[in-house]
């Protein structure tokens, strides 16, 4: 009889309720464990082995070899969700003609100088985000492959290039390095491999993208990006030439107070009103002569050319125009801007990586110098034949003259 209690108690013990869950939860905390564990095991090289068969197909292209990099195996889970520490931004600038009077050879040391650092601010982060990315967007990114950009902003300088970048880095779907690479302007000897791993990983159906306003203007772009590949769409930011030689001079100023007046350097003789084409300030103006370099290798179908003014006055606007030309879905909208009274720019209500509203750097926006009313207009004659033949090359005009 004792035997048979005894019995009957560890039985009831065994099966009650609280038991029962407990087993259960055992369980299903062992499944959890092995399900982890099988992922790590199967997942970490999954990058590698993408991103080798897209090597062994892109590094042929055209006469640009990249240097390959060796697969090292596999790397620890841990270490690969370390957040990658932030590019510091590198604007761009013209590299001027070798003919220069004193003043000018003066200017283009000051400029040599901060050449490659356009925005201090943006240097310190203020111009781009760092935000630090959670484990689930880390783990997500890792399962992804660096691929050549599909889409490149070509130029130009002071157009609003930094702002377009910016905006479109809210999409999901598309993804950018941060920095300048000036790949195909001033680091193209370094090779195609080179190039890529500058790039952010992305996922099968991302685009990715880079910026190098410079590259517009100079003359051996074209041919480069054509032969890493011919279906690279290319982004044009253009704006009042005048306005963008204007921004040009502010910019430098900003650095170097000492350099001769914008009205000195844009004229050889001011009492001709012979405008000095050499200083890059002006020539960059003239896109209708850099665009049909560009044309030799691209048709026009292939570039978009977005209004900085509309950027400003209309970012949706001009954001849908860029994502209907990227095949994208307009998922930027009126939603994501408030146009900020202080800078005179739109700001993006929560930008990229996080829920804060974001504006560009205090670089962006500087006060422009007064200029003599005599000179814009001297300026606007030369410009006009110019930009009418570029409001024909594209089949847009543009309402600068």
């Amino acid at each position: 009889m004792e035997y048979s209690q005894i019995s009957h108690n560890l039985y009831a013990f065994s099966f009650s309720p609280v038991k029962n869950k407990l087993f259960l939860l055992g369980i299903m905390f062992l499944l959890w464990v092995y399900m982890l564990y099988s992922c790590v095991g199967y997942c970490a090289p999954m990058p590698s082995l993408v991103v080798d068969n897209n090597r062994g197909k892109e590094t042929g292209m055209g006469s640009v070899v990249g240097k390959r990099t060796e697969n090292n195996g596999r790397a620890d889970l841990m270490s690969r969700l370390l957040p990658i520490p932030p590019w510091v931004d590198i604007e761009s600038d013209y590299d001027e003609p070798s003919v220069r009077t004193s003043s000018r050879d003066l200017l283009n040391k000051e400029i040599d100088a901060y050449r490659g650092v356009e925005d201090w601010g943006e240097m310190r982060g203020e111009g781009q985000r760092a935000p630090e990315p959670g484990a689930m967007s880390s783990f997500s990114n890792d399962l992804g492959s660096k691929k050549l950009p599909q889409a490149i902003i070509i130029g130009v300088k002071k157009g609003g290039t930094r702002a377009l970048l910016e905006f479109l880095r809210v999409h999901p779907d598309i993804r950018a390095v941060g920095a300048e690479p000036h790949f195909f302007d001033r680091n193209y000897e370094n090779g195609l491999e080179w190039y890529r791993e500058l790039m952010p990983k992305t996922l099968e159906g991302q685009i990715t993208m880079e910026k190098t306003p410079s590259y517009f203007v100079t003359r051996e772009a074209p041919a480069r990006i054509s032969a890493m590949s011919r279906d690279t769409k290319l982004i044009v930011v253009v704006r009042d030439p005048i306005t963008r030689a204007i921004s040009d001079y502010t910019q430098t100023l900003s650095k170097n107070p000492d350099i001769p007046t914008f009205e000195s350097l844009a004229f050889k003789n001011r009492t001709t009103g012979l405008i000095d084409t050499s200083w890059s300030a002006i020539q960059i103006g003239i896109y209708a002569k850099h665009l049909d370099n560009w044309l030799q290798y691209f048709p026009m179908g292939q570039i978009l050319f977005v209004s900085g003014e509309r950027l400003i006055s209309d970012p949706a606007g001009e954001l849908g125009r860029v994502q209907d030309f990227l095949g994208l879905k307009r998922i930027i909208t009126d939603k994501h801007f408030y146009f900020n009274q202080t800078k005179g720019f739109p700001c993006l209500k929560k930008a990229e990586g996080s829920s804060k509203p974001h504006c560009l750097g205090k670089t962006k926006g500087r006060t422009h110098p007064n200029i003599h009313p005599e000179v814009v207009q001297r300026l606007r004659d030369f410009y006009r034949p110019f930009n009418m033949k570029f409001y024909q090359m594209t089949g847009h005009n543009f309402g600068w003259d």
